[in-house]
């Protein structure tokens, strides 16, 4: 299942959700009054329809996410490499790393982020190559 699109207001909502659930409706109303500036009828406006497109849940008035940040962002990250580079990530990587200051230390977090793939990526082709193995000698 493809993770739904979350737009801008949406998403700083569900910042809030996020980081205070399972909340009661009406304290998350609260919340969206204090920190976004809504009025009531717009936090529960927004439940209904994230609701309604399964991104949370508002089940005896507590409500809870169905989708996590990190399914968001990554699905965000995925369509902005796709529609405005092409689906190339290394010329999205390239194009970032122009405009941003990359500390030394956040090149060597990228490193190791990369050899971790690398080494995932290497484990999962020797397991999948045993598996064949095994098979073929079945």
């Amino acid at each position: 299942m493809d993770t739904p699109k979350v737009f801008e207001s949406e998403y700083r909502f569900c910042l809030i959700l996020w980081k205070h659930e399972p909340i009661k409706s009406r304290e998350l109303v609260e919340l969206c009054k204090k920190e976004l500036g809504w009025k009531p009828t717009t936090t529960y406006t927004v439940i209904k329809r994230l609701s309604e497109r399964g991104i949370l849940k508002n089940e005896n008035t507590i409500v809870t996410s169905l989708v996590s940040k990190e399914e968001i962002q990554l699905s965000e990250l995925d369509e902005l490499v796709e529609t405005k580079f092409e689906g190339s990530l290394p010329a999205f990587i390239a194009a970032f790393a122009k405009r941003q200051k990359l500390s030394q230390k956040d090149v060597d977090e990228i490193r190791r982020i990369i050899d971790g793939a690398d080494e995932k990526e290497n484990k999962e082709m020797v397991q999948e190559r045993n598996k064949t193995k095994r098979n073929h000698y079945e």
